[in-house]
């Protein structure tokens, strides 16, 4: 379903070193990347800020171009198939909201259904089934402004599923949420793979959503891929009895030095 093949990323960063002189460096955010992710797999990846995890996110969405190699996801080039592929996938930055500010959340839905053309019988049959997993009901009239952090992270997480994609990219989906509503986003992220077989790329720092969703564990480091198995073998890298936190940031050391 995923597929990057010696992928590389690279900028041009321009830096002033005097008053009229500036020196220009090329940073390789992303280096020689491949993997592969089939269909159905629920997915961690991992690394340090700056490890080149969302320009790796970028890429796959179609908001960056890679400089080097191939990625195809759902069957499509990313980048030269943007507007399609945005039918096959759904995307949630926890930081930044899809939804609109100002309006009900209601509105919100019915914007993204004209947005992907999703027919109004399906849209409404959708809806309510993710009203119910994802309990929106009480706010679905609410401004987005006047929702809490947990219940717009829900709403994101609707918006990104009504289209009912088969692959569902996650960047930091728990961030900033309280023990209840992260137990209730990694909930039903959990039945969601397990039941509709929705491959999920997820991205985050907090290594619990990790322990409990995932099966299979990438950890990109410097831009490079440092480590790809099983929660099993990433703990059989540390001394036995290490926690998930403590099993990380050896790996973490031991890529920097």
């Amino acid at each position: 379903m995923i597929e990057l093949d010696g992928v590389g990323r690279t900028f041009t960063v321009r830096a002033r070193t005097g008053r009229l002189r500036r020196d220009t460096r090329v940073v390789h955010a992303v280096r020689d990347l491949s993997f592969e992710v089939a269909a159905g797999e629920f997915v961690g990846y991992l690394g340090p800020n700056g490890a080149g995890k969302s320009t790796t996110i970028k890429m796959l969405t179609g908001i960056l171009t890679p400089t080097s190699g191939r990625i195809q996801v759902a069957g499509l080039d990313p980048s030269r198939r943007r507007t399609t592929l945005a039918r096959r996938i759904g995307v949630v930055f926890g930081q930044r909201t899809t939804l609109w500010w100002d309006l009900p959340l209601r509105d919100s839905f019915t914007l993204i259904r004209h947005l992907y053309k999703v027919d109004q019988k399906v849209h409404q049959s959708r809806l309510a089934e993710l009203c119910e997993v994802l309990e929106l009901g009480g706010f679905l009239d609410k401004p987005v402004r006047q929702l809490s952090l947990g219940q717009r992270m829900r709403g994101d997480i609707a918006a990104a599923l009504l289209h009912d994609p088969p692959v569902l990219v996650l960047d930091e989906p728990t961030i900033g949420l309280d023990v209840v509503s992260k137990a209730a986003v990694r909930d039903f992220l959990r039945g969601l793979n397990a039941e509709r077989g929705t491959t999920v790329l997820l991205t985050t720092h907090d290594l619990g959503d990790i322990e409990r969703l995932c099966r299979r564990v990438m950890l990109i480091d410097h831009g490079s891929l440092a480590f790809d198995g099983t929660v099993e073998d990433l703990r059989a890298t540390a001394p036995e009895g290490a926690s998930i936190e403590e099993v990380v940031t050896r790996l973490y050391t031991r890529q920097a030095g």
